[in-house]
């Protein structure tokens, strides 16, 4: 039995393994002000500026972005302008 255990673990773990780790890419990044941070980890910039209420920094957009399938890539005018 406890051989079977330990069978059933390590399998577990084999496909656990297996899958690759893939990066999360959002198109936001967040600067945080006084703490020198960065979090690129908003889908829209009024996340990114209601995590930043308070603190202070600012919103722009992630350089490294680049969407993915059935993502849907925001506009490169935040405000509306330029259109």
């Amino acid at each position: 039995m406890r051989y079977c255990l330990v069978a059933v673990a390590a399998l577990v773990a084999m496909i656990a393994i297996d899958r690759p780790a893939q990066a999360q890419n959002y198109p936001w990044c967040a600067h945080y002000a006084g703490l020198g941070g960065t979090n690129c980890g908003f889908t829209t910039r009024e996340q990114c500026l209601a995590t930043l209420a308070g603190m202070g920094g600012f919103c722009d957009r992630n350089t490294q972005y680049r969407p993915g399938g059935g993502q849907v890539q925001p506009s490169p005018w935040p405000y509306g302008y330029g259109r």
